[in-house]
């Protein structure tokens, strides 16, 4: 059977403390990773680092431990964009011009579980090659923009991050007619990574073994909001490329508007925020992932156990 050609595109953080403020950055993206690399039916093709839950200077090499020690050095690593697009100074990196000679040679699909930086970056310096993108994959968007990121049980709304940090890189997308699927918010909340499952991992492979230790902190953060779980965000994206069939969405159209911001607490109409919205209304089409099929939860942790 042909493997499906994925190219990865990660703002790697697994086991970073935090550059801005205290504590520990996102894990998910390593389950993300991980799971790709076990995956019998996948072929990367590439890993294009980029910024986002930390700095590219941590996300590269990251990226590159991730391929030395879990794919046996297979995996060709390149170092992308460390800040948003600048649309006055357009400038390619490492990344985009793999992508791109990467894309000349086959059709691919992209998991970006980063901001979409490098993906907008390419489409600016190359256009000719969207046709070359069967799908980007990406973990961002909502309905509404009452439909909020709430992590625990203490008012704390977290953003959404992918697309907060670089909105033209998804309008690009758009604008380029790119086929996007969304893995939001609404569907990562119904998924949990708990100690037990923590456990478990940890009695699996060198790479199980990594992503629990470096587990153990992010889940003691989401505890202390009063969670009891912590939510894989973009494994959804990962586990949609290698089984589409767990994933349950629906065609929806996507646009961008300007509403508050609804992490700013006693935000009285002072602190505004584009937001990606998805609904029946006039936009782009996406594909929108809303749910799991029954059972899900088995399905994941088998799939990174293998």
């Amino acid at each position: 059977m042909m493997k499906k050609k994925v190219w990865i595109d990660t703002d790697l953080s697994v086991g970073m403390t935090r550059h801005k403020r205290e504590g520990y950055c996102d894990v998910d993206d390593g389950y993300a990773v991980l799971q790709l690399i076990k995956a019998d039916t996948i072929e990367i093709c590439g890993i294009s680092a980029v910024f986002g839950n930390t700095i590219i200077e941590n996300s590269y090499p990251l990226s590159q431990q991730m391929s030395t020690e879990f794919a046996m050095g297979n995996i060709p690593v390149y170092k992308g964009a460390g800040e948003a697009i600048d649309l006055k100074d357009v400038n390619s990196n490492e990344a985009v011009e793999a992508l791109a000679e990467a894309l000349r040679r086959q059709p691919m699909t992209i998991m970006a579980i980063g901001p979409a930086t490098n993906i907008g970056l390419l489409l600016l310096k190359y256009p000719e090659l969207r046709s070359e993108i069967q799908e980007v994959v990406l973990v961002a968007g909502r309905r509404t923009p009452q439909d909020y990121f709430k992590i625990g049980n203490k008012g704390n709304h977290a953003q959404d991050l992918n697309f907060d940090l670089d909105n033209d890189a998804f309008r690009l997308m758009f604008e380029h007619g790119v086929p996007v699927t969304l893995c939001p918010f609404e569907i990562s909340n119904k998924v949990w990574i708990k100690a037990e499952d923590l456990d478990a991992l940890e009695k699996g492979d060198e790479g199980n073994k990594w992503l629990a230790n470096a587990s153990r902190a992010w889940l003691q953060q989401w505890v202390d909001q009063g969670a009891d779980g912590f939510n894989p965000f973009d494994v959804l994206a990962s586990h949609y490329i290698i089984s589409p069939e767990d994933i349950i969405s629906e065609n929806l159209n996507a646009r961008l508007e300007i509403h508050p911001d609804d992490t700013v607490k006693e935000n009285n109409k002072q602190v505004f925020k584009p937001y990606l919205l998805c609904d029946n209304k006039e936009g782009f089409p996406v594909k929108y992932c809303y749910d799991v099929v029954s059972g899900y939860h088995k399905k994941l942790m088998d799939s990174l156990l293998k």
